[in-house]
């Protein structure tokens, strides 16, 4: 077994903590300030900064003197994120939420036709449907639409919403009553929903956010209605909220993104 102690180099971990003081930021700074986020000595912190800006990861402007990440960081960011699988990623993930709660977990995403379910994982309890990848969900009668309601620009689901009451597919709507599904959503991250697109069905959704801050997918538990109690709400919507903050992580989002 390999040891937590591994031999490392100490300097990369520190010149690691500046990028991360730099980052974390979210705009160019000074040395002083710099140096306050990362906890170091405005000296120490200025001797890193110097190697750093020779290899490109961090830069200076000439005239204010403040410091912001280098065009280094953005090729290898980009780099990075032509190489991300969000599905993949996620995947790993929902399926230890199933074992863990022994309720189905889905992954969806945002497609031109609306909520696309990407992936479906049963689990232990029956549930009153067969689910085929690549179905299209309800915005409004389903936890999982008003996830994407909630969290994606009304240009994008508007006109989807207006297709699917047109064919039938989601129910008339008020603007008071779209604005307090979205307060809903956003106040508590969740979106639980029973009954309402198949009965006997409760889903349970949170949102996945990309390195951007946009949604990238919604991570749901699917439940038998008669297992819904309020405690079993409780408990399995701080866990896939805990779980969403992961994926959100392993996506180079950032946890915790403001509503």
């Amino acid at each position: 077994m390999v040891s937590d102690e591994r031999q490392g180099i100490q300097s990369v971990e520190v010149a690691m903590e500046v990028l991360t003081a730099l980052e974390e930021a979210r705009r160019p700074v000074s040395l002083s300030t710099l140096a306050k986020l990362a906890g170091m000595q405005p000296s120490k912190v200025h001797r890193y900064l110097v190697s750093l800006v020779r290899a490109g990861l961090a830069a200076q402007d000439k005239v204010s003197g403040l410091y912001t990440l280098g065009s280094g960081l953005r090729r290898l960011g980009i780099e990075a994120l032509r190489r991300v699988d969000e599905a993949g990623i996620a995947a790993e993930h929902a399926v230890e939420l199933r074992d863990r709660t022994q309720h189905t977990v889905s992954l969806s995403t945002w497609s031109d036709a609306g909520p696309t379910l990407i992936r479906w994982d049963y689990g232990a309890y029956p549930l009153p449907i067969a689910v085929r990848v690549g179905s299209v969900l309800p915005l409004l009668d389903s936890s999982v639409g008003r996830v994407c309601v909630a969290y994606l620009p009304a240009a994008i689901t508007r006109p989807v919403l207006r297709a699917q009451e047109r064919r039938g597919e989601a129910r008339p709507h008020t603007e008071e009553e779209l604005a307090e599904i979205v307060e809903e959503v956003r106040r508590t991250r969740l979106s639980v929903t029973a009954g309402g697109v198949i009965p006997g069905l409760a889903v349970i959704a949170a949102p996945v956010f990309g390195p951007g801050g946009g949604l990238a997918l919604v991570l749901g538990i699917a439940l038998p209605t008669r297992e819904l109690s309020a405690a079993a709400a409780r408990r399995l919507g701080a866990d896939l909220l805990a779980v969403s903050e992961a994926v959100t992580g392993d996506l180079g989002g950032r946890p915790g993104t403001p509503r």
